[in-house]
């Protein structure tokens, strides 16, 4: 049974235009290297033939994961959701109470996860710890020097 994971319209988009390109483009690269690799002679001695077969391998592979995530997909209807408590999709502003720093992070699915854009991952020791909580509340995180406090402000959609 394939993990179901949450994901927004744009995400689930994202995973399956990936999952065309793997197929679809770099599919057909793959054989034909491998078949470029076969006309320069002796299979046995061909490094860049068993290059080829080892790089077409990892990408069959990386296909699979790719289907298996999109057979476990849902989107989430943002409508449906409690702007009370913190959940996937709830954009939730942080105050760190060791340093006083003031963060905002939209929480997604592991596959949209990108810190740069304040994109963090449900299942990061930080989501995990805001998962459930409300305005006003305190979420500790275990981190691997110990646990942080953070005062949760403001949840939104």
């Amino acid at each position: 049974m394939s993990k179901v994971s949450y994901y927004t319209p744009e995400g689930l988009k994202k995973l399956r235009e990936e999952l065309r390109q793997l197929k679809d483009v770099e599919r057909s690269k793959a054989s034909q290297a491998i078949a470029e690799a076969r006309d320069k002679g002796d299979l046995s001695e061909n490094a860049e033939y068993d290059a080829a077969k080892e790089a077409q391998g990892m990408l069959e592979m990386k296909i699979s994961k790719l289907e298996s995530a999109l057979a476990g997909a849902r989107v989430i209807d943002e409508s449906q959701l409690d702007n009370s408590k913190v959940l996937v999709l709830s954009k939730v502003k942080i105050k760190n109470q060791t340093n006083g720093m003031e963060m905002t992070y939209t929480l997604v699915a592991d596959g949209e996860a990108d810190l740069a854009s304040g994109k963090l991952s449900v299942n990061s020791p930080i989501g995990k710890g805001l998962l459930g909580k409300s305005v006003g509340e305190v979420a500790e995180v275990q981190v691997p020097n110990g646990v942080m406090k953070f005062d949760i402000l403001e949840i939104s959609r």
